[in-house]
C-alpha cells in the first residue's frame, strides 16, 4: 500500500512537471511570434494611423456639432432675453393704461356727479316752472285771462303781459341753461367713456401680445431643453471619440518604440551577418568603438576648427576634415549604421549622413556620386560612394565629419590620420 501511494504521488508530480514543461515549452513559440518584423509593425502602425485619422475626423465632426448646438443656444438665449425685455415693457405699459383707466373712471364718475346735480336742478327749475304755471291756471284769481282782464287800463294790460311773458322767458332760459348744462356734461362724460374704452382696447391688445410672447418664450425654453439634452449627448460622444483618439495615440506610440527596437534588432542581426571588413583601412578603438579610416588619402589637407576658407578667403569654422584622393577613390562607412541623408547641395555637393544610433553620426562630401539611399543599413567599411569635387571645392578630397549628439566633434579624435 505504501509502495503504491509513493508510485501515485511520483507519478502525480511526473504529470505535473510534464504539464508544466507542456505549458511552457508552448509558450515558447509564443514569445518568439510576439517579436513582429519591422514591416509588420510598420503595416499596424499604418492601420492605426488610418484609425488615428478616423478618430480625429469623427472629433472633429463632434467639435464642430457642439458649436453649432452652442451657436443655436446662444441665439435662444439671446431671444429670451428679447423676449423677457418686451414682455417686461408691455407690463409696464399695460400698468400706465390700468392707471390711466383709473383716472379716466375717476374723471367719468365726477362728471356724472356733475350731470346728476345739472339734471336734478333742471328737474327742480321745470317743476317749480310748472307748478307756478299749474297753480295761476287752477286759482281763477290768477291766471292769465284773470291778469289780463284784471288790467285797469290798456297800459296796465300791456304790462301785466309784458310781466308774464317776461317771468316764462326768464323761466325758459334758466330751464334752457341748465339743460346746455347738462348736455356739456354728458358729452364730455361721453368722450372721456370713448377715451376710457380705446385704453382698454389698448390694453386688451397689449394683454393679448403678452400672451403670445409668454407663449413664444414657453416654446424656447422647451426648445432650449431639446438643445441642451442634444448638447449633453454630443459632449459625451465627444469625450468618448477624444478617448478613443488619445488610446489609439497611445498604441501608435508603442507601436512605433516597437518599430524602433525591430529595426535596431534587425539591424543587429543583419550587422551580425555581414562578412569580415575588406576595406584595407586602418581602425582605430576608442571607447570600445571601432572606426575606420573612410578613404585610403594620400595628404591630410584641412584640419578641423577655424581656417581661412580655401573658397571664400574668409575665417570661418572647419567642421570636418579633409583627406586629399584621387578622384574616384572608395569610400567607406567608418562605422556601421542607417543612411539619413544621401543627396546633393551646392555647398556640400554629393554628400551621404550615417546615424550610427548610438549618438554619432558621420558625414562624408562632395562624392563624384552615392551607391547608397536613405533608409538603407551600412556595415563598416561598406563602400559608401567615391571621392569627387562637386559643390564648395577646390580639387578631389573628402570632407568627413563627426558629429555626437548633434554638435560637431573631431574627427581625428576617433580615426588615426598621419
Amino acid at each position: 500500500m505504501k509502495n503504491r501511494k509513493l508510485w501515485a504521488g511520483l507519478l502525480a508530480g511526473l504529470m505535473a512537471v510534464g504539464m508544466s514543461f507542456g505549458i511552457f515549452a508552448g509558450s515558447l513559440p509564443t514569445q518568439v511570434s510576439a517579436e513582429k518584423s519591422s514591416a509588420q509593425i510598420q503595416q499596424e502602425i499604418n492601420e492605426m494611423k488610418e484609425q488615428l485619422k478616423n478618430n480625429r475626423s469623427e472629433v472633429a465632426k463632434l467639435e464642430a456639432q457642439v458649436n453649432a448646438n452652442m451657436d443655436k443656444m446662444e441665439d435662444i438665449v439671446a431671444n429670451k432675453n428679447t423676449i423677457d425685455q418686451q414682455i417686461f415693457l408691455y407690463h409696464e405699459q399695460v400698468e400706465n393704461l390700468n392707471k390711466q383707466i383709473t383716472a379716466y373712471s375717476s374723471l367719468i364718475a365726477d362728471k356724472q356727479a356733475e350731470l346728476d346735480e345739472a339734471t336734478a336742478r333742471w328737474q327742480a327749475l321745470s317743476d317749480k316752472y310748472k307748478e307756478r304755471i299749474r297753480a295761476m291756471e287752477e286759482d281763477g284769481k290768477l291766471s292769465y285771462w284773470s291778469v289780463l282782464f284784471k288790467a285797469n287800463s290798456f297800459s296796465d294790460f300791456l304790462d301785466r303781459l309784458s310781466m308774464i311773458d317776461e317771468i316764462a322767458a326768464a323761466d325758459q332760459r334758466r330751464l334752457e341753461e341748465l339743460n346746455n348744462a347738462a348736455k356739456e356734461v354728458e358729452s364730455a362724460k361721453t368722450g372721456l367713456e370713448a377715451e376710457k374704452l380705446a385704453l382698454e382696447s389698448g390694453k386688451k391688445e397689449l394683454e393679448d401680445a403678452s400672451k403670445k410672447l409668454e407663449e413664444s418664450r414657453a416654446e424656447a425654453d422647451k426648445l432650449l431643453k431639446q438643445l441642451i439634452a442634444t448638447g449633453e449627448e454630443y459632449q459625451r460622444l465627444l469625450d468618448e471619440a477624444e478617448k478613443k483618439e488619445s488610446e489609439t495615440a497611445s498604441q501608435v506610440d508603442k507601436l512605433e518604440y516597437a518599430y524602433d527596437a525591430a529595426k535596431e534588432r534587425e539591424y543587429q542581426q543583419w550587422l551580425a551577418s555581414q562578412p569580415p571588413v575588406q576595406s584595407g583601412s586602418a581602425a582605430n578603438t576608442v571607447n570600445g568603438l571601432t572606426w575606420l579610416l573612410p578613404v585610403n588619402y594620400t595628404r591630410f589637407s584641412s584640419p578641423f576648427g577655424y581656417r581661412i576658407h580655401p573658397v571664400y578667403g574668409d575665417w570661418r569654422f572647419h567642421y570636418g576634415v579633409d583627406l586629399s584622393a584621387p578622384s574616384g577613390t572608395p569610400i567607406y562607412a567608418s562605422r556601421g549604421g542607417k543612411v539619413t541623408y544621401a543627396t546633393y547641395d551646392s555647398s556640400s555637393g554629393y554628400y551621404v549622413s550615417i546615424n550610427h544610433l548610438d549618438g554619432f553620426t558621420t558625414k562624408y562630401l562632395h562624392m563624384t556620386h552615392y551607391i547608397v539611399s536613405p533608409g538603407q543599413y551600412v556595415a563598416a567599411g561598406q563602400v559608401i560612394g567615391y571621392v569627387g569635387s562637386t559643390g564648395t571645392s577646390t580639387g578631389p578630397h573628402l570632407h568627413f565629419s563627426v558629429y555626437y549628439n548633434g554638435s560637431a566633434v573631431n574627427p581625428a579624435n576617433y580615426i588615426n590620420i598621419s
